[in-house]
């Protein structure tokens, strides 16, 4: 639809709009049919004239009965009518604002690289990822909050603290968090396809870290937990604590709550493993307890378990870190995938080359093919780690 004006200097202004969002032909169309007196038309024509008399514009003249009006105006010359109208180019106002946000700061240098996507799109006076153009206070704290996690800044700590130390007010990470992870995304390798909070949970940020659930042969403070009990709930911070009464037979982690329900009062009612439900994501304190549990336990199997999915297999690698030894998928592969999932629903680019030395890896590249399918754990029925890997342990 063509926009017309009635206002020399709203047509001025939209064509300078149109050049700095990128289009090649920038033209304006004033509303002839619109004015309601003559001296409207004739002071809008003058101030259109004047502006063409600077090279900054070209006017089309109608024809016929039209030859004495203007009828169209094109935008020559974008620097001259910048300087016409007053106004100060997007691009130098994106430049002066993302210097200052620079300005005395230490960042990895993809994080700074990254900040000419955010003035190209200020250039062309569009958002960055919820950052309004001109911005400067918010570019400056999503820097600060992203450089502060490539830093480790943020481990043992909630949203609001770390957001507080670092960026200063305590809900700016909550503001800020897609234009935080897109910067992050530049020095760090992230999940694949997950919302903002979920990246965060796995990165160790947590807005309040879920308990760490724990079904085994374990006591707390030193008093047995009776095989009454289902499972055992703590903080997962206080995880050293927790002690055990006997050697488990194998160590399993479990990514979803209802599977660990299964898992523990179907599966293993006598507690002969150590069953441990992550969290989803497992926090950074959840990864410390595994950390501590795969220590104590150097001779004991560990096994995790979820969904046969891309954000399934970043979790399986994130508790292989956090073991620090080779560790089993259970219920993971391709063949249950085949057998019982769904297409996925967009192809998933998982950096296979950088998982190839990963109890993962056959997983991770199956996902990289195309027609591959995903499955939730919850489809399946628990059983026991060592039956399924033909393990005699028991």
């Amino acid at each position: 639809m063509v926009r017309r004006f009635r206002e020399a200097f709203k047509l001025l202004g939209d064509l300078l709009d149109r050049y700095e969002d990128g289009v090649l032909d920038v033209r304006a169309y004033p509303d002839i049919d619109g004015f309601g007196e003559v001296t409207e038309i004739d002071r809008f024509q003058r101030e259109l004239k004047r502006a063409e008399a600077t090279g900054a514009v070209s006017i089309t003249m109608g024809t016929g009965r039209q030859s004495d009006t203007i009828v169209r105006v094109d935008l020559s010359d974008p620097r001259l009518l910048y300087a016409y109208v007053g106004r100060v180019p997007a691009s130098t106002i994106a430049e002066t604002s993302a210097s200052r946000a620079l300005a005395g700061s230490s960042l990895h240098p993809a994080i700074r690289d990254r900040v000419k996507d955010v003035i190209g799109a200020w250039a062309r006076n569009k958002q960055w990822c919820g950052l309004m153009p001109g911005d400067e206070a918010g570019l400056r704290k999503t820097l600060l909050l992203a450089q502060a996690i490539v830093d480790g800044r943020h481990a043992g700590l909630d949203y609001r603290t770390f957001s507080r130390r670092h960026a200063g007010g305590s809900k700016d990470l909550e503001d800020l968090e897609v234009a935080v992870l897109r910067m992050l995304g530049a020095a760090l390798p992230l999940p694949v396809g997950l919302d903002a909070r979920a990246t965060f949970s796995e990165l160790g940020l947590d807005r309040f870290g879920p308990p760490l659930l724990l079904a085994g042969p374990i006591a707390l403070d030193g008093m047995m937990i009776p095989i009454s009990m289902p499972y055992l709930g703590i903080p997962a911070r206080e995880h050293r604590r927790v002690t055990f009464v006997r050697p488990p037979s194998y160590v399993l982690t479990v990514e979803n709550q209802t599977s660990f329900n299964r898992q523990v009062i179907e599966t293993d009612p006598g507690r002969l493993g150590l069953v441990i439900y992550t969290g989803g994501y497992p926090s950074l304190d959840a990864q410390r307890a595994i950390s501590h549990f795969a220590a104590a336990l150097p001779a004991v199997s560990f096994h995790h378990w979820s969904d046969i999915d891309p954000d399934g297999t970043w979790i399986f690698r994130t508790v292989e870190r956090a073991v620090s030894r080779p560790i089993v998928p259970h219920l993971m592969d391709r063949e249950l995938a085949e057998a019982k999932g769904a297409p996925l629903p967009t192809p998933v680019n998982l950096r296979s080359d950088l998982a190839q030395a990963s109890g993962i890896a056959d997983l991770v590249a199956y996902f990289e093919e195309p027609g591959a399918k995903w499955l939730e754990q919850e489809e399946l029925d628990p059983i026991m780690p060592e039956l399924r890997f033909g393990m005699t342990r028991l």
